[in-house]
């Protein structure tokens, strides 16, 4: 089934899929569904021995040695602040 829907990329993402899609001779719907696919497929790097992020056994985002889960509230506030 395709899907028809109107996307906001990036400029350089959206430069690397049309590049990659006149590459391959295909249409650019089809171009970022074939990337999406191979992103899906790839393995999760392994996580960084420094980070702070840690998955608990519930799969949820904590804090590493606090214990303090992150919330999608959390994540929305952050990505809302602005960068001084």
């Amino acid at each position: 089934m395709i899907m028809r829907s109107n996307i906001n990329l990036d400029r350089d993402a959206y430069d690397f899929a049309s590049a990659y899609a006149r590459a391959k001779g295909i249409p650019l719907g089809a171009a970022i569904s074939e990337l999406l696919r191979r992103a899906e497929q790839m393995p999760e790097p392994p996580a960084s021995e420094s980070s702070r992020l840690k998955t608990n056994e519930h799969g949820y985002l904590v804090i590493a040695g606090t214990g303090k889960t992150i919330t999608y509230e959390m994540v929305k506030a952050a990505s809302e602040d602005e960068v001084v």
